[in-house]
C-alpha cells in the first residue's frame, strides 16, 4: 500500500487549497479513505471520509461546509478541497485507508503534506 500526497502549501486566510493522494499497491474503489491533519503539539484528528464508491461522506465540525472530500476511483486518487482557510487550518494533512486482514485492523498512512494558513 502506498499512499502520496500533494498540493499543500502557503496560503492566505480566506483562500483555498486542494490536496490530493495517490493510492496504489490495492484496489482503491474497494476501500474507505479518509483525510487526517495534525497541527504542532496536538493529536491527529479526523477531518474528513468517504466510503469505497464515494455515495456519502463524513466531516469533523471545525470544517463543516468548508472542505470536500472526493474520490476519483478510476484514477484512484482521492481529494480534499479546502475553501475559506483560517489560520487554524495550518497542520500536516495526511491521507489513510484501514484494511481488515484474519480480524486484525491495519492502518496505512502518507507522509503527508504540510498546510499553512497564515497572512
Amino acid at each position: 500500500v502506498q499512499l502520496v500526497e500533494s498540493g499543500g502549501g502557503l496560503v492566505q486566510p480566506g483562500g483555498s487549497l486542494r490536496l490530493s493522494c495517490a493510492a496504489s499497491g490495492f484496489t482503491f474503489s474497494n476501500y474507505h479513505m479518509s483525510w487526517y491533519r495534525q497541527a504542532p503539539g496536538k493529536e491527529r484528528e479526523l477531518v474528513a471520509s468517504i466510503p469505497s464508491a464515494g455515495d456519502s461522506t463524513n466531516y469533523a465540525d471545525s470544517v463543516k461546509g468548508r472542505f470536500i472530500i472526493s474520490r476519483d476511483n478510476a484514477k484512484n486518487t482521492l481529494y480534499l478541497q479546502m475553501n475559506s482557510l483560517k489560520p487554524e487550518d495550518t497542520a500536516v494533512y495526511y491521507c489513510n485507508t484501514y484494511h481488515y486482514r484474519s480480524g486484525t485492523k491495519y492502518d496505512y498512512w502518507g507522509q503527508g503534506t504540510q498546510v499553512t494558513v497564515s497572512s
